[in-house]
């Protein structure tokens, strides 16, 4: 919220957050604006990340309530998506303002340089949602300002883990294709979600005030 809070919500506890991660100084807090789940591979581990309007990402250890990562992208980030949440973090993806989005290979933590990333120039205009395949994480869809919806695939390079000079493990990024893209509206695409049953089926709003359903094809030959 505009609060600089981060709070998660258990529909069978109807009055107060289970948790609720806020900033120490409320006058300085930044707009949240966009939030996810991650690295839920067992019933103890399980991690938030948060985007703020001024280009903060930062990572909430749930079983703590402690911030375990920060960073600043530099564009106020309005949305994100883990490209699993019930395996160790492995990829996530902001979108933000300023045409493009930011992907990060979340496996290997450098304590100087942080986690590997990419930046990749989008839709001429402010990328609002990302959302990655059920079916294959390495394939990931975003939404633009320009009522249009690109398809991506990241390829991981030959070896995704090297040592510095001082012998220390750092991550190593591959590269992202664009397959398709195609425009939809003349107003931006704010929502989108993929089928679990069924490959290549999404829904998506804009706000033009239309619900569309879509069928992307030859997913498998990705």
């Amino acid at each position: 919220g505009r609060d600089g809070a981060v709070k998660v919500w258990d529909p069978r506890q109807k009055d107060e957050p289970v948790a609720s991660l806020e900033p120490k100084d409320a006058e300085t807090a930044r707009d949240c604006w966009s939030v996810a789940f991650g690295n839920s591979y067992n019933n103890e581990e399980r991690c938030i990340c948060a985007g703020y309007d001024n280009g903060d990402v930062k990572l909430y250890d749930l079983r703590t309530n402690s911030l375990r990562w920060e960073t600043n992208i530099k564009n106020g980030v309005c949305g994100m998506d883990f490209d699993r949440t019930d395996i160790h973090m492995n990829k996530l993806v902001c979108a933000t303002l300023e045409s493009q989005f930011k992907l990060f290979d979340m496996r290997t933590y450098h304590p100087k340089t942080g986690y590997a990333s990419l930046t990749e120039p989008a839709h001429k205009s402010t990328v609002w949602i990302t959302k990655h395949l059920p079916q294959n994480r390495e394939v990931f869809v975003t939404g633009g300002g320009n009522g249009s919806l690109n398809l991506y695939k990241y390829s991981y390079p030959s070896q995704r883990v090297v040592k510095d000079e001082e012998g220390i493990e750092t991550g190593v990024m591959g590269t992202v294709e664009l397959l398709n893209s195609r425009n939809f509206s003349t107003q931006p695409i704010n929502s989108f979600d993929w089928s679990n049953d069924k490959e290549g089926l999404c829904v998506f709003g804009s706000y033009d005030q239309s619900v569309r359903v879509g069928i992307v094809t030859k997913l498998n030959t990705v």
